[in-house]
């Protein structure tokens, strides 16, 4: 298909060499493809540059906002496609896409459902069936709030809409995959608190995480998910709990 408006295709990476090159040939359709890579220390900057399609930056991180911010700025089509390593674009959604920037509308941004893959099982429950974030928006509409450091959340300049088609998130291999990213997800929260001044107590060390896992695994029907379900609500739970011992690390 031939498009007129042009789109830049954004990835940020931190050690992701078992998705890298898979993910860079999944959007090929993209006019460019810019990479800010953290520093990886698995070969992903040994694979990446050996491609020559792909613009590459290597940029310490900090938090994911202010990583995804400066892509961004990298950007020089008026499109930005986010995409993680892990996620992987569908051929009707890259249809859909093509589409949708190509025809008039009123969106500057748009959310994409995501279905979430564990152990290379399609997780259908488990607190991730609501699951959808921005991942196609104008350059010039969109910034990723400062303050908001994980879970990423962009400040949009106009309306935004849901796209019909999803994504594919292949988003954890294994269960000490999946736990090593929510620490990492729970360190960055940890420090987010800290700035407003939330100090942890009885309630966040045990209530907390005890109603993580059973809005998740009960009221989110993860329990329908099988073994992996309760590993997912498990240490879904496990994270809540984590975030607050290095909130506690921080406040002494």
């Amino acid at each position: 298909m031939t498009h007129s408006k042009k789109i830049s295709a954004l990835i940020i990476t931190l050690n992701e060499v078992n998705h890298i090159e898979d993910v860079i040939k999944n959007i090929s359709f993209a006019d460019e493809i810019i990479v800010v890579d953290s520093f990886s220390t698995d070969g992903t900057f040994e694979k990446l540059s050996a491609l020559k399609n792909v613009t590459i930056f290597q940029r310490e991180f900090k938090n994911f906002a202010d990583q995804r911010n400066f892509a961004i700025q990298q950007a020089n089509h008026e499109w930005i496609l986010f995409i993680d390593a892990d996620e992987r674009i569908t051929d009707k959604l890259k249809t859909e896409i093509l589409e949708t920037i190509n025809q008039p509308q009123d969106a500057v941004a748009f959310m994409i459902k995501r279905l979430f893959f564990f152990k290379k099982k399609r997780i259908r429950f488990s607190g991730f069936q609501t699951d959808t974030t921005y991942r196609l928006f104008k350059k010039d509409k969109v910034t990723y709030i400062k303050d908001k450091i994980v879970h990423e959340m962009p400040q949009i300049d106009g309306k935004s809409a849901l796209l019909e088609h999803n994504i594919l998130h292949y988003c954890f291999d294994s269960a000490a995959h999946y736990k090593s990213k929510m620490e990492h997800y729970a360190k960055l929260k940890a420090i987010e608190l800290h700035k407003k001044g939330i100090k942890p107590n009885f309630f966040h060390f045990y209530i907390r995480p005890c109603y993580k896992f059973i809005v998740n695994y009960i009221f989110r029907l993860g329990f329908l998910d099988g073994k992996e379900g309760f590993e997912i609500c498990y240490l879904s739970a496990y994270g809540v709990y984590y975030r607050y011992q290095m909130l506690k690390t921080l406040v002494d």
